[in-house]
């Protein structure tokens, strides 16, 4: 009768597990995400309803506004970017919505 307890057989598929690269070597959980830096912050864009090319890349292709952790910017900028955009569909700038073909 063969023992159900072998321990060589479990060692050898614990061996497995702890291959998967998917989680950055630190074992089981969330895999690592390498953290956004709000564009805006760094001086890199400036937030203008005016600016067409610039709040484009806080919107998506359907015409909604990008969240957050898709954008990488902090709370306080997104709150102007979403009053920029918001700005911007009012007097006909950016659609509210795009259109599929």
């Amino acid at each position: 009768m063969t023992d159900r307890g072998d321990r060589g057989d479990r060692e050898f598929r614990d061996k497995d597990r702890d291959c998967d690269d998917k989680f950055g070597g630190r074992g089981r959980g969330k895999p690592f995400f390498k953290k956004k830096v709000c564009k805006i912050c760094t001086g890199k864009v400036k937030v203008d309803y005016k600016d067409i090319g610039t709040i484009r890349k806080f919107v998506s292709d359907r015409g909604k506004i990008l969240p957050r952790r898709i954008t990488g910017t902090c709370a306080k900028h997104q709150r102007k970017v979403s009053q920029a955009v918001k700005r911007a569909r009012v007097i006909a700038i950016l659609p509210y919505v795009s259109r599929q073909g």
